[in-house]
């Protein structure tokens, strides 16, 4: 399951007509028993159809939630839980259209960043503060980082479910043979590693661009390193957005340095999986990839034993002269959030409730290699050494730097996605990027 942010084609009238007859069970809108008038911490009688809808439907993750439906449904009988899964590009083209229509399940799926903001503007969120503040009992087993990527002018309005960041994993043995003694500990030296790998023989870092979001992972990464927090906040919401400060264009000549110091040739053409692939086999020294791909590292996931004995991991490392925050680090739950308008509001809750209790977040750790948001749910028997010591490495983090295509507005973000290809293969130049993100957050403020 990667993060994409290729634009969908539009719906038409009747494919709209088609997706909103597909939601069996809506949430209701605007009734006397909406989420503002239940006690959410305690539904009054558990009973009756609670609709779901997941971005899950990969066949690798799908069977998790659908147990947790079938569980809950028997350890209270009298509920029916309506579970619907999507893929990732048509869950947020099916959410957009039901959002519109204020049809909305009673508990649904969420990205972090403005993508759950949108939710929260537009009233079609509940505030849960009550019942997964960072003051509740329920709120302290989560990780502090992950509550707080839902939380929203001081309230919190998602149950995050599971924790991802970006991390570079690199060939041990691929270094010793470049003569590096570990991972680099500035950007300024990363490049220079990248000369001796390749002079060692290999690709240093493995890199596939089809799809336009790892690119985006960069410059996520690349922004928070060059441009201050107050500035990033201001930019990333739209109806501020300015995008003038000097530290954008920095970060993205520092891509293009990596992209031409340490990358393979062709990128756009590429996929993630295939370059990917480069590494797994040992032609590559690093790969910049996700926590929730670890387990590919493993012999199990298709590495050689080569690879598989010999791997590590390190954050990309910040620049010496960075004007940003240097121990920020990319990534973000993933989350539930809960219909404002629904009529089951607190049986929503509860049901999320069950889904995150220790022994179902271990469940989704081993079951489908998902480390879970809740605190202490890894363990020996679950994860691999790497994925616990990245969980630890998230939690000395100063922030997530949520991904670019979800913190902002999907038109900002779409011209960021087309620069950075143009970045990758040497049409458009840094100041002509951030030239379009500019032009694109200036319509998006006016909108606004």
């Amino acid at each position: 399951m990667k993060r994409t942010t290729r634009k969908s084609a539009l719906f038409t009238a009747a494919a709209a007509a088609v997706l909103l007859a597909a939601c069996s069970t809506p949430g209701t809108s605007g009734s006397a028993q909406s989420a503002g008038s239940q006690d959410l911490a305690s539904p009054t009688a558990k009973s009756g159809t609670l609709s779901v809808i997941t971005k899950f439907a990969d066949p690798k993750y799908a069977p998790f939630f659908v147990d947790m439906a079938r569980a809950y449904e028997s350890a209270n009988p009298g509920v029916k839980v309506d579970l619907q899964q999507v893929g990732d590009q048509p869950y947020k083209d099916k959410i957009r259209v039901l959002s519109a229509s204020k049809s909305l399940p009673d508990v649904y799926f969420s990205w972090a960043g403005d993508f759950a903001n949108k939710f929260i503007r537009g009233g079609l969120a509940t505030d849960l503060t009550s019942v997964v503040g960072p003051t509740t009992e329920w709120g302290k087993t989560f990780s502090p980082a992950a509550l707080k990527a839902f939380e929203y002018k001081g309230k919190n309005y998602g149950v995050p479910i599971d924790l991802d960041a970006k991390y570079l994993v690199y060939n041990k043995a691929a270094f010793e043979k470049a003569g590096l003694s570990g991972p680099p500990t500035s950007l300024e030296a990363l490049l220079a590693d990248c000369g001796k790998l390749k002079a060692a023989g290999y690709t240093p870092i493995a890199f596939g661009n089809k799809f336009g979001w790892p690119a985006i992972h960069y410059l996520t990464q690349l922004n928070t390193f060059n441009v201050p927090a107050a500035t990033l906040a201001q930019d990333y919401d739209p109806a501020t957005g300015a995008f003038t400060d000097p530290g954008y264009v920095k970060a993205l000549e520092q891509f293009q340095s990596i992209v031409k110091e340490c990358s393979n040739p062709s990128a756009n053409g590429l996929s993630h999986e295939a370059a990917q692939a480069s590494f797994l086999n040992g032609q590559a020294a690093m790969h910049y990839l996700e926590l929730l791909e670890f387990p590919a590292m493993t012999s199990e996931g298709g590495a050689t034993k080569e690879v598989a004995d010999n791997w590590d991991f390190f954050r990309l490392p910040a620049p010496t002269d960075a004007a940003g925050d240097k121990n920020a680090l990319t990534g973000a739950p993933d989350g539930f959030m809960v219909n404002q308008g629904s009529e089951n509001a607190a049986l929503a809750v509860d049901f999320l409730k069950f889904m995150t209790k220790m022994e179902n977040a271990q469940k989704m750790m081993g079951q489908i290699g998902y480390p879970s948001a809740v605190q202490g749910s890894a363990t020996e028997e679950n994860s691999v050494p790497q994925q616990r010591a990245a969980l630890e490495d998230m939690a000395t983090a100063s922030a997530y730097a949520i991904w670019l295509d979800t913190v902002t507005n999907a038109d900002v973000a779409n011209a960021f996605l087309a620069g950075a290809e143009g970045i990758a293969n040497g049409s458009q130049t840094p100041q002509q990027v951030m030239q379009a993100v500019q032009k694109a957050a200036e319509k998006v403020k006016k909108q606004s």
